[in-house]
């Protein structure tokens, strides 16, 4: 029976390259001059610092123009609502969606069941394995989740006939 998986997954190497574009580009900026401003990266959490609330956001936009240079989708990315205070810095954390929560495996389903499809889906972990008795229906299946706007990118692996 054929099956494949649907994952949702960050390529963290992408990250830590947009980190780093996103650093080198800080050094070279003239609003930036004689400001302490960081970009750092650290346990999949990127940590962007200045010196004031608004210097944080101009950080966030540089950031985020880096990943999607990177191919990184917008989606993924978590950002704080507000920059944290401590002392003389303001700090943003911004996390990135690793795999498929309960709530949003369980929207997949139910959007394959309404289908009307012949295919089966079943929640293992962080991942939604679908299985059908035949190929197109797996394409089929693969084409109405990358049509549906469901807030999240994600990816299919390991498809088997």
């Amino acid at each position: 029976m054929p099956t494949f998986d649907i994952v949702s997954e960050v390529d963290m190497v992408e990250i830590r390259n947009a980190t780093e574009n996103t650093q080198r580009e800080l050094t070279t900026r003239f609003d930036f001059r004689g400001v302490a401003a960081s970009v750092e990266l650290k346990d999949e959490i990127v940590t962007l610092a200045a010196e004031s609330d608004f210097q944080c956001q101009q950080l966030m936009d540089m950031f985020s123009k880096n990943l999607v240079k990177r191919n990184v989708d917008p989606y993924v990315v978590d950002v704080d609502e507000e920059a944290l205070h401590i002392g003389k810095t303001f700090s943003l954390k911004v996390r990135f969606k690793q795999g498929i929560d309960q709530p949003m495996a369980k929207k997949i389903i139910k959007l394959l069941k309404d289908s009307k499809m012949k295919v089966q889906a079943s929640i293992q972990g962080d991942k939604i394995r679908v299985s059908g008795k035949k190929r197109d229906d797996l394409q089929q299946a693969i084409a109405l989740i990358k049509g549906a706007e469901l807030g999240q990118p994600f990816q299919y692996e390991n498809f088997r006939d």
